[in-house]
C-alpha cells in the first residue's frame, strides 16, 4: 500500500467537501459510522477497512464528476469522514504525526 499520507495528499477534491469531512470527524464514531458505510465489523484491519473506504470514495468522487444522478454527497462527506479517521488511526498506529 501505498504512504497514506501520498494518497491523501493526491487526492484532488473540492475544499468545501474536505472541510465538511474534517469537521465531521469531530462528531465521527468509528464503532456506529464504519459498520454503516463498510458494512463490516469495526474490528477489521486499519489497512484493509482503509483500502475499502478508498475505493468508495473514488467511486463517488466518479460519479460527482459525471454528473451521476444516483451521487449523494452526504455520502461522500461520510466516506471522506470515515478515510480521515482510519488514516489518523494508521498514522497514530505506525507511530507517525497526523
Amino acid at each position: 500500500m501505498l504512504n497514506i499520507i501520498d494518497i491523501l495528499n493526491g487526492l484532488k477534491r473540492p475544499k468545501i467537501l474536505v472541510r465538511a469531512a474534517r469537521l465531521s470527524l469531530e462528531e465521527y464514531n468509528r464503532d456506529r459510522e464504519l459498520r454503516r458505510i463498510t458494512k463490516t465489523s469495526q474490528n477489521t484491519c486499519q489497512d484493509s477497512v482503509f483500502d475499502r473506504l478508498l475505493a468508495h470514495e473514488n467511486y463517488l468522487e466518479d460519479a460527482r464528476c459525471n454528473g451521476d444522478a444516483s451521487y449523494s454527497i452526504q455520502r461522500h462527506i461520510q466516506v471522506l469522514t470515515a478515510m480521515l479517521a482510519e488514516a489518523k488511526l494508521i498514522l497514530k498506529r505506525d507511530g507517525k504525526t497526523v
